[in-house]
């Protein structure tokens, strides 16, 4: 229960704070800017994974769990009760931005493609297999604790938000679009954002082993091809 309840608080609090940047940016004319809404989930993550990275992984993302899984780092048994909590708590902080915000200003940071829907969809699963990459390389087992991890994930994410969020949002995770679509009313193009930031974390597993140790990257463990990380 305490690992369901830190997935809980870590993927409100990364909704909250993320999509409520989108939210207040819209609100208040632009005054947050794109590099500072990129920033936010940057930073909320790595603020996430230093607060939950020893209780439950911090995961906060329906795909690297289900990633976590593939790499047999996780039991496919807690994927389910993960999953429920992590979409929980996503629904709960567009809850409360719906209700801070009635106006509903950006769809309550709703992801949704700038062009084609298929261009989104490659841009997702890409930037999803990147992310997860480095997830995997800087972590122990299932967990992400650490300043390296904190830092080097929280990087990544900035960084990917930076270039492609005004493409394709950069949302990477699944909770973090399917709650503001749903409370929102804006389920347009979601399947892009369920789908391909599954697909992207999943090949992200057969990349790791690629490029690793054996070992490294499919079983349950320590990282045997990186140095501890504490």
């Amino acid at each position: 229960m305490k690992k369901l309840l830190a997935e809980f608080l870590g993927t409100f609090t990364l909704v909250f704070a993320g999509t409520g940047a989108i939210v207040i940016n819209a609100a208040t004319q632009g005054s947050i800017g794109h590099a500072g809404i990129a920033l936010t989930f940057g930073l909320v993550v790595l603020a996430m994974i230093h607060t939950f990275g020893d209780v439950s992984g911090a995961h906060l993302n329906p795909a690297v769990t289900l990633a976590f899984a593939a790499a047999r780092r996780l039991s496919w048994r807690a994927v389910p009760a993960y999953l429920t909590a992590q979409i929980t708590g996503a629904l709960a902080a567009s809850a409360l931005l719906h209700l801070l915000y009635p106006q509903n200003p950006a769809a309550l940071g709703a992801t949704l493609p700038a062009g084609s829907a298929m261009q989104s969809f490659v841009l997702e699963l890409v930037l999803t297999a990147i992310l997860m990459l480095t997830i995997l390389s800087v972590s122990t087992g299932a967990k992400e604790k650490g300043i390296t991890a904190g830092i080097t994930i929280g990087a990544v994410i900035a960084l990917e938000a930076m270039f492609a969020g005004p493409v394709s949002g950069a949302s990477m995770n699944p909770a973090r679009s399917l709650a503001p679509a749903l409370i929102s009313g804006q389920p347009n193009h979601l399947w892009v954002y369920l789908i391909a930031p599954v697909l992207g974390a999943l090949i992200a597993v057969p990349l790791c082993i690629g490029v690793r140790d054996a070992g490294c990257c499919g079983g349950r463990g320590r990282c045997k091809c990186t140095p501890p990380v504490s």
